[in-house]
């Protein structure tokens, strides 16, 4: 009865009495978003309050902004619940006008402007409109449909840094349904990203519709099988494969033109094409038998050089990838490709002598030779009004003449590249590989293919390098993150991948250098997720985890420990080993520690444990001495350099997070300074193993000391087997050399690399990495 009587009297009332009975919550806009945009300017207007009769108006007769203002309206009541009315009228307040007439230096920017009339968005060109409108967008809190949105008076004038903002993935491993693709593109229309680079074949599967060679699909689109893991000798025996229709790519094409995306299609060669061997076996220097690889990895087969036959597969293929993606830019890959059968392959040898090539101090004829296949499917191409991109050992030897060069083994290529005055995308795995682990404690993480790249790593990467000249930096036309998927089965683990970190991407990609600043970016991401959580997005959330920060001081014998949160939540922490709760000990100040100690914390949120933060530090005789490397590690793993080895802190479980030196093709050989003699008998290294990343153990390890640094006395040497098949996973082993007591001042480690890589393994033949860390000495 009571209810009844309520609800006559809320139908009976009017004015304010019934705007009461459904009273929402003012909340307001926020324009600190992702990408931060160059210049918010706060007005003195009251600013724009969203309803259900705020319309939205483009241009009369302009169908491309009348599709922006259609997802604008699509974007607003997925948040607010709002249903708006897109009209090509116009109308003096309570309007959103969308239009592209604003006088900018750079393609794609925007001028939004909002006063308590009217919201208006002005592209430089539809484009421009667009990302106006994913700006207001993202300023909308996630779920505002309990509230009434009203957006403060400013004026934002905002550009790109980059014109080309891509990221990439890969469907010659993995295979994703189209309809998961379109949403990719949705992801990356989120992040202002207007390039999509789209990996359509590969040595485990060709995956798009070629109609003058059916065969193409019907056999190199399917693998018998698929190995388990990172190439176990163990395989699931299930058939794979899939492909993509000519008229489902039309389709995908068109539906990421209309977000302003441009795809960019890549056709893998010379190497990475064992899917199109197993096809025509006479493209191949042996004439196979070939098959569609179940396996990771880079293989001898590659299409043969020195047959005509294969510049006229290619010239078919992409005659036909060209009427169906319109990009200016066709990838041609150009990358790992093994010179192996070409010097032997009598056609390949015929080739290189027609052709009169010589090799030189820094590459083979081979090496030349592919310069000669990149630069021939160059030429097709330029015929047909396209430009190539190949990766960037297409460095190796003569480059093409109108190449553009995509940096993926460190900036070094894009440097080379802009020096002699190509265009460059700078890719560099340390930064870039979102198939990395995104955060060191991975033993709950969904399978990578190892390193490890967080969300920090990326943001802090500045795609244009230093040692580059004002004039040079022109030629970094731009940056891109990959997601190879070896290991990435699902487009649930798609999404795990990409984010956060591509909202990282987003920043360095649109955002100059000055305005970068991570931690106020990271309340800036902690929004952006509440959205990726209202669109169903599966995504990491390791940046509400405790953050820390470690500095050491050698010369005291101390480390600093600071700890924080991206919204300074409370910290409590143990110093004895037990578990944290609200009544341990309150972090307010950096921490000190000077002797062994393991830290563990938790932030609480509304009662809730964050994951616990834990560190531990070991020290020992050979903590802060110093430490002479007879060789110097790989220049992508050098980090800290060899103090690391000793800095009391164990690396942990990813060979890429900074505290472990990984040495290639060259022994780990370091000396330890204890500055004086003292008493030793046992000395431990940790190595890590990653059979899958190349990463293999030590195959012999040993300890000599001295007094003098000249005389030294070997105390142990064991020798371990090469790494076998039977076990592939990622692991820690510690080496540990025990002996009758030494007084020596000076220790001297040894391990041995594994060279070659042994024939089970992708890799037969090469040099292995090993990494080590830490140097315990007692």
């Amino acid at each position: 009865m009571k209810k009844t009587l309520k609800a006559i009297a809320c139908f009976v009332l009017t004015g304010i009495f019934l705007t009461g009975c459904d009273t929402k919550t003012p909340v307001e806009a926020n324009y600190d978003v992702i990408p931060l945009p160059q210049s918010i300017t706060k007005t003195d207007d009251t600013g724009f309050t969203l309803n259900g009769d705020t319309k939205i108006s483009y241009p009369k007769g302009d169908e491309i902004q009348k599709q922006t203002a259609e997802f604008l309206a699509e974007y607003i009541k997925l948040s607010t619940g709002l249903t708006l009315r897109v009209t090509d009228e116009a109308a003096d307040e309570n309007i959103i006008v969308l239009k592209a007439d604003y006088q900018a230096d750079k393609a794609e920017s925007y001028n939004m402007n909002v006063n308590s009339k009217q919201i208006v968005i002005n592209g430089s060109d539809a484009a421009g409109t667009f990302y106006g409108v994913q700006t207001l967008r993202k300023s909308i809190p996630a779920d505002a449909s309990q509230n009434i949105v009203t957006f403060p008076g400013i004026d934002i004038k905002d550009s790109p840094r980059f014109g080309y903002r891509g990221m990439m993935l890969d469907v010659g491993r993995h295979m994703f349904p189209a309809e998961f693709v379109k949403k990719y593109i949705d992801i990356l229309a989120l992040h202002n990203i207007n390039r999509f680079h789209w990996h359509i074949t590969d040595d485990q599967g060709w995956r798009i519709e070629i109609k003058e060679y059916p065969e193409l699909t019907k056999t190199g689109s399917q693998r018998a099988q698929t190995v388990i893991g990172r190439n176990s000798a163990n395989y699931d025996g299930k058939p794979y494969g899939g492909f993509y229709t000519q008229d489902e790519i039309k389709e995908i094409v068109d539906y990421a033109r209309k977000r302003f995306i441009t795809i960019i299609p890549e056709v893998d060669l010379p190497g990475h094409m064992l899917a199109a061997l197993a096809t025509f076996p006479n493209l191949g220097c042996t004439g196979g038998p070939y098959k569609v690889s179940e396996t990771w990895g880079i293989f001898d087969d590659v299409l043969c050089a020195g047959n005509e036959e294969t510049y006229t597969f290619l010239e078919n293929v992409f005659s036909e990838v060209i009427e169906l993606f319109p990009s200016q830019y066709i990838h041609i890959g150009g990358d790992e490709c093994p010179k192996t059968r070409w010097k032997e392959c009598p056609k390949c040898q015929a080739k290189i002598r027609q052709l009169g090539l010589k090799g030189n101090a820094k590459h083979t004829k081979e090496d030349m030779l592919q310069s000669y296949v990149m630069s021939r499917v160059e030429k097709f191409l330029n015929s047909k009004g396209r430009r190539i991109i190949g990766w960037d050992e297409i460095l190796d030897g003569e480059v093409a003449p109108n190449a553009t060069v995509m940096s993926w083994r460190g900036t070094e290529g894009g440097i080379a590249a802009a020096r002699m005055k190509h265009d460059a995308i700078m890719v560099p795995t340390s930064y870039l590989y979102f198939d990395y682990y995104q955060t060191d404690d991975t033993k709950d993480e969904p399978l990578g293919i190892g390193g490890y790249v967080p969300v920090e790593k990326v943001y802090s990467f500045d795609p244009v390098p230093k040692e580059l000249t004002e004039e040079e930096s022109k030629y970094i036309i731009g940056t891109q993150a990959n997601l190879w998927t070896e290991y990435i089965q699902d487009s649930k683990h798609v999404e795990y991948m990409v984010l956060p970190r591509m909202a990282a991407l987003s920043e360095i990609q649109w955002v100059t250098p000055e305005k970068k600043d991570y931690e106020k970016f990271l309340p800036r991401l902690a929004k952006l997720m509440e959205l990726y959580k209202k669109l169903g997005y599966n995504y990491a959330t390791h940046i509400t985890d405790i953050a820390a920060k470690i500095t050491d001081e050698p010369a005291k014998g101390t480390i600093h420990i600071s700890l924080f949160t991206y919204d300074n939540a409370p910290i409590y922490y143990t110093l004895d080993g037990s578990e944290p709760t609200e009544k341990s000990l309150k972090y307010e100040n950096q921490l000190e520690v000077n002797s062994s100690t393991q830290i563990r914390a938790v932030a609480i949120r509304k009662g809730e444990k964050s994951k616990e933060y834990t560190a531990s530090f070991g020290f020992n005789k050979a903590t802060f001495k110093d430490v002479r490397l007879q060789n110097e590690p790989h220049k992508n793993y050098i980090y800290g350099g060899a103090p690391v080895l000793v800095n009391a802190k164990k690396g942990g479980g990813s060979f890429s997070d900074g505290e472990w030196l990984g040495f290639h093709k060259d022994d780990f050989v370091a000396t330890v300074d204890l500055k004086e003699p003292v008493d030793i008998s046992n000395v431990t290294i940790g190595t890590f193993i990653s059979p899958g990343s190349w990463v293999f153990g030590a195959t012999e390890y040993s300890i000599a000391v001295s007094d003098n640094d000249k005389d030294y006395k070997q105390v142990f040497d064991e020798k371990y087997p090469v790494l076998d098949e039977s076990n592939p996973d990622d692991r820690i082993v510690d080496l540990v050399a025990k002996f009758p007591t030494e007084k020596a001042r000076y220790v001297k480690v040894t391990a041995k690399v594994t060279n070659p890589i042994p024939d089970w393994h992708a890799g037969k033949g090469h040099p292995s990495f090993v990494f080590v860390d830490e140097i315990i000495i007692e």
